[in-house]
């Protein structure tokens, strides 16, 4: 079970526990130099024997994941720092739970964890994915996409400290917030939902959706601490859920074309919410879909799937995620092979409506 802690104040009286020694922190350059928290943990890990490894990728790619976890058992931490987006933290959460060896990409691929695991606090510097609080990471081995579930992957420890979010570009900021708000709605109308997924789905949205335009806009630390909230109780919500087909169909367009993960999850979120809509007789869940459709609408002031299209459409256009495939260099009707070839199936199987590979283009199309 994760721990809360609630200011910097707190984190420093977590690290100046004796048995706390040696910390090993993950980051990357603009996560840990340019959010501030270069001052923040230098003035209290100066008395700790403490490494800094500041990623190299855009993307958590085992061939880093080696490096980091080589680094790890050499210098046997007694707690990982994650600071960071979803790169940082399914980097530290991997290589907090595995140990090198010959066989470590079979091990990672099929969730055979070490025996032991390193202490992780994670401590968020986007409004996103919410992965500081949800026993699931992501690693790419050769452009592809694959998830490490497992209890032992979820950090014994986060912190929401809103300063760290102040200094991101709003690019960032719109696609991180948008995949927060695309899990909360995605966890709505998953197949492994619950009364328990639906509570922090609906209050993480009622948070984000007031939110996210003048968090973008207008940052200042009280709605940063808003949208890391948000973030936190979508994490919360698909740690249960998990996510549906927006996730599942994202991650070509972020392997191929560069298109950042959350601005890639909105491409397909409207077409995947009216296909669901107009094929509920085809559903497969068990579960009212009407009913999780009238949870959305409440949430969005919308009276019908055409309000809620053009709720989202307008959202997305006022933070400027361009939704134009061409402008985003993308050839569908080309590559449409090719981008579809890769989708994550455990997500998929996620959605309420069946989803067939030879489905996928025609809601392109159609939606």
């Amino acid at each position: 079970m994760e721990n809360k802690i609630d200011n910097f104040q707190e984190v420093e009286k977590l690290l100046k526990k004796k048995k706390l020694q040696k910390i090993f922190v993950i980051s990357g350059k603009n996560s840990f130099y340019k959010t501030g928290a270069e001052k923040l943990f230098f003035k209290i890990l100066k008395n700790k024997e403490h490494f800094l490894y500041l990623k190299k990728g855009y993307l958590p790619e085992f061939s880093e994941l080696i490096n980091i976890i080589k680094l790890k058992d050499n210098y046997k931490p007694d707690l990982i720092i994650a600071i960071g987006g979803g790169c940082a933290m399914d980097l530290a959460k991997i290589s907090s739970v595995f140990d090198y060896g010959k066989d470590l990409k079979k091990r990672v691929l099929n969730n055979d964890f070490s025996k032991t695991k390193t202490k992780v606090l994670a401590i968020p510097t986007t409004a996103g994915s919410g992965a500081e609080v949800t026993s699931n990471a992501v690693i790419y081995i050769n452009n592809l996409k694959y998830s490490v579930e497992g209890l032992k992957l979820k950090p014994d420890f986060f912190s929401l400290i809103p300063k760290l979010l102040l200094s991101s570009k709003k690019p960032l900021d719109a696609s991180a917030g948008f995949d927060a708000i695309s899990q909360s709605v995605e966890s709505l109308f998953s197949q492994k939902s619950n009364n328990v997924s639906i509570f922090f789905a609906r209050n993480a949205l009622k948070v984000l959706l007031k939110n996210t335009n003048n968090f973008i806009k207008n940052k200042n630390i009280y709605n940063a601490y808003q949208m890391a909230l948000g973030a936190n109780l979508s994490g919360k919500a698909i740690n249960i859920s998990k996510t549906i087909a927006p996730h599942a169909l994202s991650y070509s367009f972020t392997t191929m074309y560069g298109v950042p993960h959350g601005h890639a999850v909105s491409l397909s979120l409207n077409k995947i919410l009216k296909f669901n809509y107009f094929n509920q007789d085809k559903a497969n869940c068990n579960f009212d879909i009407k009913k999780r459709y009238e949870y959305l609408f409440k949430l969005t002031k919308s009276k019908n799937i055409y309000e809620l299209d053009f709720f989202f459409k307008k959202l997305k256009k006022n933070i400027k995620l361009e939704q134009n495939f061409d402008k985003l260099g993308i050839n569908l009707k080309r590559d449409s092979k090719k981008i579809f070839s890769n989708v994550n199936q455990q997500r998929l199987k996620n959605n309420p409506v069946k989803i067939l590979k030879s489905d996928i283009p025609i809601i392109f199309n159609k939606y």
